[in-house]
């Protein structure tokens, strides 16, 4: 494109955005972002962008209402400047869990804030491990949806955490393909724990399918707050004679009830990634791994009109 490249951000993860932004080469776009008295949110963008490439990065992580909100409004600003192309740049998409109506009465929020997106000006998105990836197919625009997993992969290998004496454990059938890409990217095995969950909050892990006796058991998923279904399937493992478990996850975004119950656990450490701000463990080992580089390689390949599928790779 001959457009100018311009990335601005609202305020649910600085740190990230400043980290993609010094990738890229430019700093990030002048952004006033305020609150009414009754707690409106305002913003205004502070520079010309009239006819520019615009990505807003913004991850809908906690408090999601907020964050949103705060995205919604930026791409409205954006869009009555005038701006060439609009992507917001989310590297976690909230309501990702509510991706279908199993139900009675419930809804769909999944394909709602798709919905609000587009509405809001949205030409395209970026976002990184939605929940299901069935939720590319409620947007009618493109979305280029990235995997933490080469990151992650890569990170394993380095430690010699990968071939035979390896098991990928999938904590819920929902996740299995993505246990799967990982078992064959680590030449590992495979398992899954099937679930039945009690609660929100509560998770019980009923039996597993596959070998992990003697085995050193990697637990991989896309998202975790309160931790219950990654504990429970770490407590069926380990009953099942797994050696060392440790767990893998894209968007941790852990209450201190999850840390605690990870703490009492038997897993060893938790691997994520930084696409959401990070907290206090509280004593919990926990290695975070940066998303800059392959998010900043993303806007740059999109604004370039450039193939992304070599971000897939290790």
């Amino acid at each position: 494109m001959t457009t100018t490249l311009k990335i601005l951000a609202g305020n649910a993860h600085l740190d990230l955005a400043r980290q993609v932004a010094d990738y890229i080469g430019q700093p990030l776009g002048d952004v006033d972002i305020s609150r009414f008295p009754d707690g409106e949110i305002f913003v205004k963008i502070a520079e010309n962008i009239r006819g520019q490439d615009i990505f807003i990065f913004q991850p809908t992580s906690y408090p999601p209402n907020e964050n949103l909100m705060e995205l919604l409004i930026m791409m409205d600003a954006a869009k009555r400047a005038s701006a060439a192309r609009i992507t917001p740049v989310m590297s976690f998409y909230g309501y990702g869990r509510q991706d279908r109506k199993d139900q009675p009465r419930v809804p769909i929020t999944a394909k709602l804030v798709a919905n609000l997106l587009v509405a809001a000006g949205a030409d395209r998105v970026i976002t990184m491990d939605m929940h299901a990836q069935q939720i590319q197919g409620f947007f009618d625009i493109p979305v280029d949806h990235l995997f933490a997993a080469p990151i992650i992969v890569k990170h394993l290998r380095e430690r010699d955490l990968c071939g035979e004496n390896m098991v990928v454990v999938s904590p819920d059938p929902g996740g299995l393909k993505m246990a799967y890409a990982y078992s064959n990217m680590l030449k590992s095995g495979l398992a899954i724990v099937g679930k039945q969950r009690k609660s929100p909050t509560e998770v019980e892990a009923i039996n597993i399918v596959g070998d992990v006796e003697g085995k050193d058991v990697l637990i991989v998923d896309d998202l975790t707050t309160t931790a219950g279904t990654l504990c429970s399937a770490a407590n069926l493992v380990k009953a099942r004679g797994a050696r060392t478990i440790l767990a893998a996850v894209t968007h941790c975004l852990l209450t201190d009830k999850g840390i605690e119950r990870l703490k009492a656990s038997p897993i060893k450490e938790l691997i994520t990634t930084n696409t959401v701000p990070p907290k206090d463990w509280l004593g919990f080992p926990v290695t975070i791994l940066s998303v800059a580089d392959l998010l900043a390689e993303a806007i740059l390949r999109v604004h370039n009109n450039q193939s992304v599928t070599s971000l897939f790779r290790i």
